[in-house]
């Protein structure tokens, strides 16, 4: 399959995924089980989670390190538009238990042998271009207000004062949460459901993003209560030093599967998830062909 294939493939010349209409009891019954994910996978939240309170970390220290200060808010802000494709392995894991398969964390990776893999990487590109954009036009926001060639504050506390009580920064505050709103509402659309159903179905990226955009149209107001539940568990979740993150992303990518459910009509033909075969035995005689994957299987 080619890199074009994956982006869109013949899939638009057919019917896109149904989608449903749905309300806010929904939007619960997904967090409720997306919760109880959580509690039933807790070593996965150890392994895939906890890299997001340290990516926060580091995103932080570079800011302050770098003397970026001005950059440290959209680069905080602007990670969320990377979650649906960072959750992508806890609805691997939420997939297989809701099939009553093995939900270990290695399962996490099977997504790497998906038929739609390659669309699952095409439409994760295209999110981090769009966080590399709102990052350059975030830059581009506080050069146009201070200055292209004003020294950045070198303390936090210079930096709050500079935002904060100055006609320049409350322009900024207003003009980048605006242009930040639209980043968000983009990435949103596109990736709300789209990654679980490539996870889901073997599917072209241009259909997923078309399908979660569809879902987003049919249910607006659901779709944007849901972005506000996003949003104000990611802030409470960041709030000391990030380290709520390791709790509210693995119970929103749980409940993002859910959601999924809800919204895409199941009528396209599932990705087959077959368990891994056993390996077969392996004898010391056998050495040193038991370094290599090829080895005899018993009959």
């Amino acid at each position: 399959m080619t890199f074009q294939e994956s982006i869109g493939r013949a899939d638009l010349a057919h019917e896109l995924p149904r989608v449903r209409k749905i309300g806010p009891r929904d939007l619960w019954d997904a967090l409720g089980k997306g919760w109880d994910d959580f509690w039933a996978m807790p070593s996965h939240l150890v392994f895939l989670s906890l890299i997001y309170p340290v990516i926060g970390l580091l995103i932080g220290g570079a800011t302050f390190g770098y003397n970026l200060l001005p950059l440290f808010y959209p680069m905080a802000a602007g990670f969320a538009l990377l979650g649906p494709l960072t959750a992508i392995g806890l609805y691997e894991l939420s997939h297989r238990r809701e099939q009553g398969l093995d939900a270990q964390w290695s399962h996490a990776f099977d997504l790497l042998q998906a038929d739609s893999f390659r669309s699952i990487l095409a439409l994760g590109l295209v999110l981090l271009a769009l966080f590399g954009l709102w990052i350059v036009v975030a830059q581009a926001i506080y050069a146009a207000e201070f200055g292209y060639y004003t020294t950045p504050p070198d303390s936090l506390e210079a930096f709050a004062r500079q935002v904060l009580t100055t006609p320049e920064g409350h322009r900024m505050i207003l003009i980048g949460n605006g242009v930040g709103f639209v980043f968000a509402l983009v990435a949103f659309a596109i990736s709300v459901v789209a990654f679980p159903l490539l996870i889901d179905r073997n599917i072209g990226a241009t259909a997923a993003a078309l399908t979660s955009v569809r879902a987003v149209l049919r249910n607006p107001l659901t779709m944007l209560l849901w972005g506000l539940i996003v949003a104000v568990a990611l802030l409470i979740g960041s709030l000391p030093l990030f380290l709520g993150l390791a709790i509210v992303l693995p119970v929103l990518g749980h409940a993002t599967w859910h959601l999924y459910r809800k919204v895409v009509v199941p009528d396209l033909p599932p990705r087959e998830v077959h368990p891994a075969p056993p390996k077969g035995k392996r004898y010391a005689a056998d050495f040193p062909a038991v370094l290599f994957p090829v080895h005899d299987k018993e009959p």
